[in-house]
């Protein structure tokens, strides 16, 4: 790369221009459009993001205080707080949902055999929702209860990388387990669910689908052992057993024979009840695909310190989806990166790089050698000799 151009530029080099136009001209993002089309609002609110601005005025007046370098950055629309505003307020959110499916795809192909700590031939998802709280008086679109308003966010995570390959942003209302209404199942996949998920006749569905599920069971539920396999007490485990359901409506929801799995933690000494309909894969494999479930509690908790989607710059329903929407490309964004330059430090580290560096003319993968170099350089000598000549 030449390194006369600005990093901000090189990061956006991995964006596929023919892909994102392709989607902005699917919802006629640039009809009528004069000083700001929709790939330059992208970038704006990429910059805001990767740079941790806390307002929209406050991403539009470092764009203005970079004014002479905005051009070389791929910015070619005049940058003001109503015009960005405008954008984000009017522009289908939808344009970039579209892209980030398109960005997951291609991060999903890069981190394909990454290792997560399991072996496993499927592919494993967790899936879970979280929700961002927003006052009702300024966004009185986003119901949730009576005096507060909220947004949710549900996300399935590839474990293979922590790539979110599903998102969908409803009201706070929406019941995590409605979301399994709107997922598509993939036939041979694995979906990993905390008891929130559990509704025999949505995880029926999964099973019928052929796909499988791994949930922890309800302190409640009614059962009746069918048979049992041997188990090894010393990892923990402490019973496996093929159960059929009794319960009045579980056992009209789910007719057929389920797993059941109950799993004590060699650390904290509690225990677990799993429910599984994969009868072939190993009982402390189960265990241990649950655990690994919590990668997306770090995804979102992850996303919610680093990424802008605690404070938005706009109030109504479609600026805060464009606004998610684009914090997601951009974390798929720098995943890309990383993989693709062969990038050792992690997401977090990159961000924060990336967050003072942006406007500077360097080669990319330079400026991250050099901070390299400066965490590993040590200093071994001695303050007194600080000012010894």
């Amino acid at each position: 790369m030449n390194s006369g151009r600005l990093v901000f530029s090189q990061v956006m080099d991995f964006l596929p221009k023919y892909e994102y136009n392709k989607c902005v001209n699917r919802y006629g993002g640039n009809y009528r459009v004069r000083t700001l089309s929709c790939y330059d609002q992208f970038l704006c609110m990429a910059f805001a993001q990767l740079t941790y601005r806390e307002s929209l005025r406050d991403a539009v007046t470092c764009l203005q205080a970079l004014a002479p370098k905005l051009f070389h950055a791929g910015i070619r629309g005049n940058i003001t707080r109503s015009t960005l505003a405008d954008a984000n307020e009017k522009r289908d959110w939808r344009i970039y949902a579209d892209f980030a499916q398109v960005l997951i795809v291609q991060a999903r192909k890069l981190y394909a055999n990454e290792d997560f700590g399991i072996e496993l031939e499927n592919t494993a998802y967790a899936l879970d929702a979280s929700t961002i709280d927003l006052c009702l008086s300024m966004f009185p679109w986003a119901n949730f209860r009576k005096a507060k308003g909220a947004v949710k966010l549900h996300a399935l995570l590839d474990l293979r990388g922590n790539i979110p390959v599903f998102i969908h942003i409803s009201d706070g209302k929406l019941h995590d387990v409605n979301v399994l209404d709107i997922l598509i199942p993939e036939p041979g996949s694995i979906y990993v669910m905390d008891r929130g998920y559990v509704d025999f006749k949505r995880l029926y569905a999964l099973h019928y689908a052929s796909a499988f599920f791994v949930t922890r069971a309800k302190s409640n539920l009614k059962y009746q052992r069918k048979g049992s396999r041997h188990v090894n007490k010393t990892t923990g485990l402490l019973f496996d057993q093929d159960v059929v359901l009794t319960g009045f409506y579980s056992r009209q929801d789910y007719p057929i024979t389920i797993r059941r799995i109950v799993y004590r933690d060699l650390d904290t000494a509690q225990k677990y009840c799993y429910l599984t309909n994969n009868f072939v894969l190993p009982a402390l494999t189960i265990a241990h695909l649950y655990k690994a479930r919590w990668q997306v509690e770090l995804f979102f908790k992850w996303i919610k310190q680093h990424l802008r989607i605690k404070k938005f710059y706009g109030t109504s329903e479609n600026a805060v989806k464009t606004q998610i929407w684009i914090a997601v490309c951009s974390y798929v964004l720098i995943a890309i990166m990383k993989k693709r330059l062969g990038i050792e430090q992690s997401l977090y580290t990159i961000l924060q790089i990336l967050s003072v560096s942006l406007f500077e003319k360097s080669p990319i993968l330079q400026v991250f050698l050099k901070n390299d170099d400066d965490k590993n350089r040590g200093d071994d000598r001695n303050q007194l000799e600080l000012f010894n000549f």
